[in-house]
């Protein structure tokens, strides 16, 4: 049993850490553990069911998602190190501190529809180089290869945290007595072949022909070309699918589809595709649009939205091939 703390964990220079980095990670991990216990608390906090008014996604809020949101804020923008952040429930940035080093995207809380429920959810956050001073928003549209750290902590039967700050993938666990995360697993790495994907299966009608073609070869099994049988398993929280994949393998995806072919992608770039692919390749997978690297994407608006296929890096290179 590992009794390395985050706080420990941070203390070593390795990849692009320095002690304003780590001091940034802990405030984002200190809301976190706020959050945690307001979930596990639940209808006796009173803070379950809907916010009844909308994100600026269009999608109706949680009350949670609505203090998730706000305890980040409140403790990100008093941060030293953090000169600007920004909310995927938020329609634009928020300044911070002149002269901070960092910016901080964050999706509060991830899958809130399963909040109700009492199923997993997570909290998603990026952190980038700041470039100027005084930030602006332009400052913000860096691609996802610009992360300097990336990390989910997932609130399931255990706490856990996935954490990288470019050396590798570290999970840690929450431990309810001594109230601290401590080091589960350090130096994750992912099968490159898998027999186990995620996806919608109810958007089927609407996905493009490449992905139609791989999905049907998966679900042909031995009797089809791939000659092996595949299971499925879809959490509809992202980082309950993304920590799967990082635990035992997989491919997840949500590819781009005509349901609404305006929108060029179901998960938005900078709160979700950024850092779950920085962590996916930092633990040896691969993560694309079908088309391209998703952290080569330069991005043009705060809540540009991408298709995104990641995790073991045969399967992504195959269904990315067909495109």
């Amino acid at each position: 049993m590992s009794n390395i703390t985050l706080s420990r964990y941070l203390e070593q220079k390795k990849g692009n850490l320095t002690p304003a980095l780590a001091s940034v990670i802990h405030a984002i991990i200190h809301s976190c553990k706020i959050i945690d216990r307001l979930l596990q608390k639940g209808a006796i906090e009173g803070v379950l069911g809907s916010a009844e008014n909308e994100n600026i996604q269009g999608e109706t809020q949680k009350k949670l998602d609505v203090i998730s949101n706000q305890e980040l804020i409140d403790i990100l923008q008093s941060h030293p190190s953090v000169g600007g952040l920004a909310s995927e429930e938020l329609d634009t940035f928020t300044a911070a501190q002149e002269n901070g080093d960092y910016l901080v995207l964050f999706d509060p809380l991830d899958g809130s529809s399963n909040i109700d429920i009492n199923m997993c959810v997570g909290t998603i956050f990026s952190i980038l180089p700041a470039k100027n001073t005084i930030t602006q928003a332009n400052d913000f549209m860096q691609p996802g290869v610009n992360q300097v750290a990336a990390g989910y902590v997932l609130y399931g039967p255990s706490t856990m945290l996935a954490l990288t700050i470019g050396a590798g993938v570290a999970l840690f666990t929450f431990d309810i007595d001594s109230k601290e995360f401590i080091l589960s697993k350090d130096n994750i790495t992912i099968d490159t072949s898998t027999q186990e994907f995620a996806i919608n299966m109810s958007n089927q009608r609407h996905w493009e022909a490449p992905v139609q073609r791989y999905i049907g070869e998966l679900l042909e099994g031995k009797t089809g070309v791939r000659k092996k049988d595949f299971n499925m398993r879809w959490v509809a929280c992202m980082v309950g699918d993304i920590h799967r994949i990082l635990c035992r393998g997989g491919i997840f995806m949500y590819p781009y589809d005509l349901k609404n072919p305006e929108k060029a992608g179901r998960l938005r770039l900078m709160y979700e595709a950024n850092p779950m692919s920085m962590m996916i390749e930092q633990a040896g997978g691969s993560a694309t649009t079908g088309r391209m690297r998703i952290l080569e994407i330069e991005p043009t608006e705060l809540h540009q939205r991408v298709p995104v296929i990641l995790g073991a890096t045969d399967e992504v290179n195959l269904v990315t091939g067909y495109h």
